[in-house]
């Protein structure tokens, strides 16, 4: 029965590997991303002389959205992969990101939400240095859904905050994060706030 219990625990640890296929084909997308990029910056550069200020600016836009969006796929990449996959081993690499292997998945969701909040406020830009092509409906649609994504990042990061403070609830500031306290242990303080000892009841 043992043997069993270990068999199956090995292959349910083993299939986190199920979810390295997924992030390869994010990187393919980031593949994908930069010929859009090159496309895009290909196509302006031969007529940016006879472009307009407003014209140069939505094509800029456009530049700075595929760039973000390649900064959310690369973050998608590296945290995923290293928090659901397996450690990615190269700490002492001199162009390691200082944020990789730092990013938890609560950190991983508000810096997504933010991101996507960075490609909607370009997607409002745009539309707004356009406005003449674009109708009021399409632009409250527009605004709705900005919006709500910036409504629901404050709300990721106010349960995060809740959660992070239910998880301090009910320690002793006196004693540091790292020490284990027994259950019925009692620790008398003096008046002035420092341990006078400790008592087990």
């Amino acid at each position: 029965m043992l043997f069993l219990e270990r068999l199956i625990e090995r292959t349910l640890f083993a299939s986190r590997w199920v979810m390295a296929p997924f992030y390869l084909g994010l990187a393919v997308a980031l593949v994908l991303l930069l010929v859009k990029f090159l496309q895009e910056l290909f196509h302006t550069v031969p007529v940016v002389f006879s472009m307009s200020e407003s014209q140069l600016v939505l094509s800029i836009l456009s530049l700075i959205d595929l760039s973000l969006a390649g900064n959310l796929l690369l973050l998608v990449i590296f945290s995923g992969y290293e928090n659901f996959v397996s450690k990615i081993d190269n700490a002492d690499h001199k162009d390691r990101p200082e944020w990789m292997g730092k990013i938890d998945y609560s950190g991983m969701k508000l810096k997504l939400v933010a991101s996507i909040v960075a490609i909607s406020a370009i997607q409002l830009l745009r539309a707004f240095m356009n406005i003449g092509e674009r109708d009021n409906i399409e632009l409250a649609w527009l605004v709705g859904i900005h919006l709500t994504f910036v409504v629901s990042g404050v709300l990721l990061a106010l349960m995060d905050r809740l959660i992070e403070s239910a998880e301090g609830h009910g320690k002793d500031p006196h004693i540091p994060n790292d020490t284990e306290v027994r259950d019925g242990t009692v620790i008398d303080h003096d008046q002035d706030g420092s341990k006078s000892g400790g008592k087990k009841s």
